[in-house]
């Protein structure tokens, strides 16, 4: 990949001007972001601050929120989780989420977890999933051929280093949206061309221009009550946090959603 900043590029591009930060905090799990348009965006916040800030340390409140969003090109990954709110602040507000492909037929009332939304279709294939999300064992295994990539690995996960091994011969690959902020999304994408591709988590930006680097299904975080998500990132019990907002799998309306695997 010539310029892997692009996909950055093409997501602050969506940001109009007028649109400004008027609050924002790094917590211990989420950052949150909150845009002059009342809508509320979050991040997961990665803990990592060995270069310094773009910001340099000064407040983020009345900037623009496309220029708060570029901070999600900063080496300082605390600082980068808040460009990645600040960028889901805007593209993951009700009624634009609405617009970004199509729902995944197999969603509904009972069925909204992007692992259970993609069961069927993953049975018998080869799925990566990118980062150890829970219970993900119990969800897949034994109904496909899993590989678990994550940075800290378990017993059991591959060290996330194996993707250059193991990604370009999978069927489905579900990738973390913190590779937004950690920066291995471009390369990621790049080994996972022959995939059907899903970007998963309340970190996703429910951006329509993201279907334009190869990925099929974007599941990611809306909450039509900001009030009520705040309320819940500045608790302690995350188990809360649908009860302020849903996931939302939308898929690229440009590639059919059929059980099938590779392109």
């Amino acid at each position: 990949m010539k310029d892997p900043w692009r996909i950055y590029d093409d997501l602050l591009a969506g940001i109009p001007e007028g649109v400004e930060m008027v609050s924002y905090q790094s917590g211990f799990t989420w950052t949150r972001v909150r845009s002059s348009e009342n809508s509320l965006g979050m991040a997961m916040t990665i803990p990592l601050t060995t270069r310094d800030s773009l910001s340099r340390g000064e407040s983020l409140v009345g900037m623009p929120l496309k220029e708060a969003g570029a901070l999600v090109k900063s080496w300082n990954f605390v600082e980068a989780a808040i460009g990645l709110a600040a960028i889901n602040s805007w593209y993951n507000q009700p009624q634009r989420a609405e617009k970004c492909g199509f729902i995944h037929p197999c969603v509904s009332d009972q069925v909204r977890e992007a692992f259970d939304v993609y069961f069927s279709e993953c049975q018998g294939k080869k799925v990566a999933v990118i980062g150890h999300f829970p219970f993900i064992e119990q969800r897949l295994r034994g109904h496909c051929q899993l590989s678990v990539l994550e940075r800290s690995p378990s017993m059991g996960d591959y060290p996330d280093t194996a993707c250059e091994y193991i990604l370009p011969e999978q069927d489905y690959v579900f990738i973390t949206a913190c590779t937004l902020v950690n920066k291995t999304l471009p390369r990621l994408l790049e080994l996972s061309a022959g995939a059907k591709v899903v970007l998963v988590g309340p970190s996703t930006p429910l951006a329509p221009i993201l279907f334009d680097w190869g990925i099929f299904g974007l599941s990611g975080f809306v909450s039509a009550t900001p009030d009520a998500l705040e309320a819940v990132l500045c608790g302690t019990d995350m188990m809360q946090l649908f009860q302020a907002g849903r996931m939302v799998d939308q898929i690229n309306p440009a590639r059919q959603a059929s059980p099938g695997g590779r392109k």
